[in-house]
């Protein structure tokens, strides 16, 4: 098959639906397809010559300070006439913003359907971009319109479905998990130790991880508070944050006005996976407080290095856990996650056993959660070939095809221009 993969985010910038999209670029080239990926322009994208597979990217505009993405701009001309230049046997789309336009966009022209993932609480990430209620609102209403109107549509739990139902989505959705990148294998002691090296981690103390972006809504205030009281305890401990975002200002101040200097550190963003995977391998537990998450690859990660994780009950990462076999649970403050610890810290052991347990229940790789999408394309492709899709989004798709005909049509015009000013220019500089 012939796959378009479409998303907002691409490397260099990485977050897990760009880390999601790179793996299954690599799984469908391994297994034999033709991906193409569509993403904007980010600055430091000068690798992507280095992935299996061709990368096109439109015109976008950074705004990652603000709100952490780059804002892509889908009616490039550029894209639409390379798209359309080539056969594409299905588009999928991992983000229901600039990705989704761009593919309803070229829907009519390639005669494609669009299957679209729902990766992300996207009320949430509004609400942090934008204050106002009722742009908030209008553009939540564009974004379930942009869903609706795709001709499949995943989730990556459950939970993830019941967001998308909440915000105005009246559909049916699939439930199709993500995978994991990191190997489902503890590294040798000897080299975990030596790649973590050079940070205050005794042994005999309970090392705490999280891995993510820094953002207060991953429920770091819960776990920086339970810390702070595991301290007036008496307790020690070392916890170590592993990731960058808008908020870690704000959230080494106020670790630092709680006086937890010294138990808490700071790593920065780890890209190499193998480094990352020996902080999984170095930890006793990971923390991941998260109501905002909608999958939690992270609790899979560290579970492929079997290290359990601590989860809000009922949250999306809880989903498939079983408390106190394969994971644990606690209610959404801090003062549930202070006595979880408060009871667990000291028994390394009983954390190492559920840690093998969340290994043995939770991994899935990347290969088997892309084996499952192929599959199903397969299905979405007959699906449209034999007209069982009905096609509500027709009347609403011609807005963009307008818009992508317009901007091809005022390149085309600017192209002219430009080719009759430099035959201009040759015929001054030969006659005069």
């Amino acid at each position: 098959m012939n796959v378009c993969l479409l998303n907002d985010s691409f490397p260099p910038q990485i977050d897990g639906v760009a880390n999601t999209v790179v793996n299954y670029g690599e799984n469908l080239k391994k297994h034999g397809h033709n991906p193409l990926v569509v993403t904007p322009k980010c600055p430091g994208a000068e690798e992507d010559e280095k992935y299996d597979f061709p990368i096109l990217r439109y015109p976008g505009i950074d705004v990652r300070d603000q709100v952490g993405y780059v804002a892509g701009y889908p009616f490039s001309p550029h894209v639409i006439q390379t798209l359309g230049e080539n056969h594409v046997d299905i588009m999928h789309s991992h983000c229901p913003a600039a990705s989704t336009v761009l593919a309803r966009s070229m829907r009519k022209q390639l005669n494609t359907p669009i299957v679209m993932t729902y990766h992300t609480k996207f009320d949430i990430d509004i609400a942090n971009a934008v204050k106002g209620k009722l742009i908030q609102t209008g553009a939540i209403k564009a974004l379930v319109d942009n869903v609706t109107a795709c001709d499949e549509v995943w989730v990556v739990s459950d939970g993830a479905g019941q967001n998308l139902k909440s915000l105005g989505y009246e559909g049916d959705y699939i439930v199709m998990e993500n995978g994991v990148d990191v190997p489902k294998a503890r590294l040798p002691e000897a080299a975990y130790m030596k790649m973590t090296e050079g940070y205050d981690l005794p042994q005999d103390l309970p090392i705490f991880l999280f891995v993510g972006r820094m953002m207060w809504y991953k429920g770091i205030r819960i776990i920086v508070d339970a810390l702070a009281a595991l301290r007036s305890q008496g307790i020690d401990f070392r916890m170590v944050f592993v990731g960058k975002g808008a908020d870690m200002e704000e959230i080494q101040q106020y670790v630092s006005s709680l006086r937890l200097d010294n138990q808490v550190i700071f790593t920065g963003p780890i890209y190499d996976r193998e480094e990352l995977s020996a902080w999984y391998c170095r930890a006793d537990l990971f923390l991941f407080p998260s109501s905002y998450d909608t999958n939690g690859l992270v609790v899979r990660e560290a579970a492929a290095c079997s290290l359990a994780s601590v989860m809000i009950k009922g949250s999306c990462a809880a989903e498939g856990v079983t408390d106190r076999k394969n994971g644990y649970f606690i209610e959404e403050n801090a003062a549930s996650l202070a006595v979880l610890l408060t009871q667990i810290s000291s028994n390394k052991e009983e954390m190492h056993r559920c840690g093998q347990a969340a290994s043995d229940d939770l991994y899935i790789s990347w290969e088997q959660a892309v084996a499952k999408a192929e599959e199903r394309y397969q299905i979405v492709i007959d699906n449209y070939k034999s007209g069982k899709i009905r096609k509500h989004h027709r009347p609403q798709d011609e807005f963009f095809v307008f818009q992508g005909e317009l901007m091809d049509m005022l390149a085309a015009a600017r192209q002219n221009r430009i080719h009759l000013e430099n035959k201009a220019m040759e015929w001054l500089e030969r006659y005069f």
